[in-house]
């Protein structure tokens, strides 16, 4: 059951970060190569000035990337807290010596709550993506 609810969320993370991939990051790397092709075609510059250009060429890309990540991160953080006080809340309930079926019973509490748990990040993923798009976009243009 719990590994049903780790796929479910994998996916949807899986399927955000290639639509970013695909609207927003491969263009600006993209065009970051293009810019670090361009600093690397100027035989007037010194090397130095050569690799200052290519940081700059990259600077809009690892922006975005660490953009990305640091939300991905905070939405895999607050599932596992989550997941944590769903933990918590069993451990408090259950009790030093519990027979099978209380072991059982809080097992299937466990993963109710986990589910819901996953149900609730899920349901945050199309606002999450809406405010992501819209960074990236600004980024873009920027």
């Amino acid at each position: 059951m719990v590994e049903q609810q780790r796929q479910r969320i994998e996916q949807e993370m899986t399927k955000m970060i290639n639509d970013l991939d695909l609207q927003y990051l491969r263009k600006m790397q993209a065009d970051m190569h293009r810019c670090a092709a361009a600093c690397c075609d100027n035989k007037e510059v010194s090397l130095e000035r050569v690799q200052k250009c290519v940081e700059n060429c990259s600077a809009r890309i690892n922006m975005a990337q660490s953009y990305v990540q640091t939300e991905l991160e905070q939405l895999q953080n607050k599932l596992q807290r989550c997941v944590m006080d769903c933990n918590d809340d069993v451990r408090v309930k259950m009790g030093p010596n519990p027979s099978q079926s209380e072991v059982d019973k809080f097992t299937a509490m466990f993963e109710n709550c986990a589910t819901k748990c996953v149900d609730k990040q899920l349901e945050y993923i199309p606002s999450l993506m809406k405010r992501m798009k819209s960074h990236l976009s600004k980024e873009q243009n920027t």
